[in-house]
């Protein structure tokens, strides 16, 4: 991994700097979505956090809206839809069956659906041993998914389904945006994505119980306020962050922040009063060990 960053044209320091401040940002974001949790429903999560982000980003969007084109609104729409508000609801979603820190280690097979998605549209080369890191990734997030209240293995917890598949919209709008719209800035590809979704996510709003909430739940301002900071930093200025590192680097390696977010969660989710066993540890190993294998020969 560091020898591949030396090799860029940004630095070492760069790279790292960026790697850093992303772990935590995103690390933070699950315990930000549990507390949104507390007065309103996933979709209304999902949908705070789109219009948050949009709120932040509108006037350097209307600035600059006149230099996109036709074809670059139809990726811009791709990755607003797949890479922030669908994925906003899921995790939201999944949260609701899984603790904090075990979302957030499982947002690290983001990397490997980046190298499937990459290898199978994106003419992205690879190595057999890239495929022994998927299959050991996948066997650690079943691994992580059977992990009981109580620390024993059980059951699949199906809950894990919604981020695996966050994470594979994750890996299809990395390589979609290195291809098509690397040539964009990156926060304004954030702000014109999220301007695309809008219309959904204040039209799932309006249908909801949303203004009762607001008007009758004791945590309804304090769980707006997790989700505001969650919209502004962790969707606006993180994804604007993560866009210009896929610019001037690699998928691949922008996505390999998900090597240390999994770190941040966890010891928020400890904090948080959540339980950490150690097949959890076992579990998120193997996932890290997967992504390794994938990214090594990239």
């Amino acid at each position: 991994m560091v020898k591949k960053i030396k090799s860029l044209g940004h630095g070492n320091a760069f790279v790292v700097t960026m790697l850093t401040i992303l772990s935590i940002i995103w690390g933070s974001s699950f315990i930000l979505i549990k507390k949104g949790l507390i007065a309103f429903d996933p979709g209304q999560v999902g949908s705070l956090r789109m219009v948050a982000a949009f709120i932040v980003l509108l006037p350097l969007s209307l600035h600059n809206i006149k230099k996109v084109t036709k074809e670059e609104w139809k990726w811009l729409f791709v990755i607003g839809m797949f890479s922030n508000f669908l994925p906003a609801l899921l995790f939201a979603k999944a949260e609701t069956g899984l603790d904090s820190g075990i979302t957030g280690i499982l947002n690290s097979m983001t990397p490997m659906f980046t190298f499937i998605i990459g290898v199978m549209f994106f003419h992205v080369g690879y190595k057999k041993l890239q495929f022994l890191g998927l299959i050991v990734g996948l066997a650690g997030s079943v691994w992580l998914s059977m992990v009981g209240s109580e620390g024993g293995l059980g059951a699949i917890n199906f809950y894990a389904v919604y981020v695996i598949v966050a994470t594979l919209f994750y890996g299809m709008t990395a390589n979609i945006l290195k291809t098509h719209l690397s040539h964009i800035r990156s926060v304004l590809i954030t702000g014109f994505a999220t301007l695309t979704i809008m219309p959904f996510a204040l039209g799932y709003l309006i249908t909801t119980d949303f203004v009762d909430v607001m008007a009758t739940h004791p945590d309804a301002w304090s769980s707006l306020g997790y989700i505001f900071i969650l919209g502004a930093i962790g969707t606006a200025l993180a994804l604007a962050l993560f866009n210009k590192m896929i610019q001037v680097t690699t998928a691949v390696i922008a996505s390999s922040v998900t090597y240390t977010i999994p770190i941040v969660a966890v010891i928020w989710g400890i904090v948080d009063g959540e339980s950490f066993f150690a097949l959890h540890i076992v579990g998120m190993a193997l996932i890290i060990i997967g992504v390794y294998l994938v990214n090594k020969f990239k």
